[in-house]
């Protein structure tokens, strides 16, 4: 039996683990973090190959994933509709997914607390060296360590993510906390405001302990607002003066920085949407990047999810793609040398994800701080209508590749 060690426990490695088990590998999952891994309240969007996907890895059909909306609609600043779009879709959580695939897997194959810090390659394996001083050696590994990948910086020290000009505000606010007005305008909906150079997005998820019933579900918002470097400094400031260059977490947030926010929506946006902002109790800031690699196969190692490539949400496909690469990989992996096997999959992933990131890039331009080219400021001028909102964000795009 072939082994394949998957570097990384959340939602990517957690696909990858459990599609390469069901080809006949012996899989470990190594996570670093010790305790259960936190998307803090991320909602999730899904898409017909991400279903496909969990299928695959041994998810019961009809296992309710999330809540369901029927269509698409946006808000003028007054509570005014400016339009509406069918487009039914299932919205989920992190959080869900993640249980759905730990739970499809063999919890006796998951190390937890094992931090790698290198890979060594010889001629017919590859070994993980661990801060712990251990090693696990496998036919294959996988880097599923996410946009800060340690196996990514080692095999691609000159990659780094770049910060898109603009940040995410995000949260979750409880469906019995709001208004009937505010449940009437946007509850029912995959909903949308337009502030001048700004994007509020909102859809229902399940609420605590994956509740999925009338009264007891979340709104889930993302509230996109442009940020020179210098305010992004600002934002990711605790109250000792501490900067978090890699995202601060939600409970360091400065309180004054929070109620800026919460003013700020007063002003902007819609009142349902002013109210959801509201009533948030733990709102969280995240900085809007980009990631590309050149090659994702490098000998027995592949790199895959947001290791590789990281699109701005806009696509919504973050947790697709990194489930179409484990699919894909596991696929091509059957029956064959583990290197030229990824050699053969890497030309259609770098593909795939390199439009990903383009596409997400003109979906976003209009929210960045600055412009650097024309292709940027006409993919603005396309992007902020309320019907290319509507019909293009969080869509499986139509990608040249």
């Amino acid at each position: 039996m072939r082994r394949a060690l998957v570097v990384g426990g959340s939602i990517g490695g957690l696909f990858a683990g459990n599609l390469l088990a069901k080809s006949g590998w012996d899989v470990t999952v190594a996570e670093r973090t010790r305790g259960p891994l936190s998307g803090r309240g991320a909602g999730i969007v899904t898409h017909p190959a991400l279903l496909d996907a969990l299928g695959r890895a041994g998810v019961p059909a009809g296992t309710p994933l999330g809540v369901s909306v029927a269509g698409r609609r946006v808000l003028a600043r007054d509570g005014s509709i400016l339009g509406e779009h069918p487009y039914p879709q299932i919205l989920t959580s992190w959080a869900r997914l993640h249980s759905l695939l730990e739970d499809a897997f063999d919890p006796a194959r998951i190390e937890r607390g094992r931090v790698a810090t290198v890979v060594r390659q010889g001629t017919a394996s590859a070994t993980v060296h661990f801060a712990d001083g251990g090693m696990i050696e496998a036919d294959l590994v996988v880097a599923a360590d996410g946009i800060r990948s340690v196996l990514r910086a080692q095999l691609l020290p000159e990659v780094r993510a770049t910060y898109a000009g603009y940040v995410a505000w995000r949260g979750l606010a409880e469906e019995a906390a709001l208004s009937p007005a505010a449940r009437e305008a946007i509850f029912g909906h995959f909903a949308f405001g337009l502030p001048e150079g700004e994007q509020m997005l909102g859809y229902p998820v399940a609420g605590a302990g994956e509740a999925i019933s009338a009264g007891h579900r979340r709104y889930n918002f993302v509230w996109y607002r442009p940020a020179p470097p210098e305010e992004l400094g600002r934002l990711q400031t605790d109250g000792f003066g501490r900067q978090h260059p890699n995202g601060i977490p939600p409970h360091l947030l400065r309180p004054e920085i929070v109620a800026e926010m919460r003013a700020a929506a007063e002003s902007l946006l819609p009142a349902a949407f002013a109210e959801v902002v509201a009533i948030t109790a733990q709102p969280f800031v995240q900085p809007i990047m980009d990631l590309e690699v050149p090659e994702v196969a490098h000998g027995r190692v592949a790199l895959i999810g947001d290791a590789a490539y990281v699109a701005r949400p806009h696509c919504g496909m973050g947790v697709t793609k990194a489930a179409m690469d484990a699919m894909s990989l596991s696929d091509a992996l059957q029956g064959a040398d583990v290197p030229a096997a990824l050699t053969r999959w890497a030309p259609e992933r770098v593909a795939t994800g390199r439009a990903l990131v383009q596409h997400a890039r003109h979906l976003g331009a209009y929210m960045q701080a600055s412009r650097i080219t024309a292709e940027e400021a006409a993919m603005a001028e396309r992007y902020r209508s309320p019907v290319s909102v509507m019909r293009e964000t969080a869509v499986p795009p139509i990608l040249e590749l």
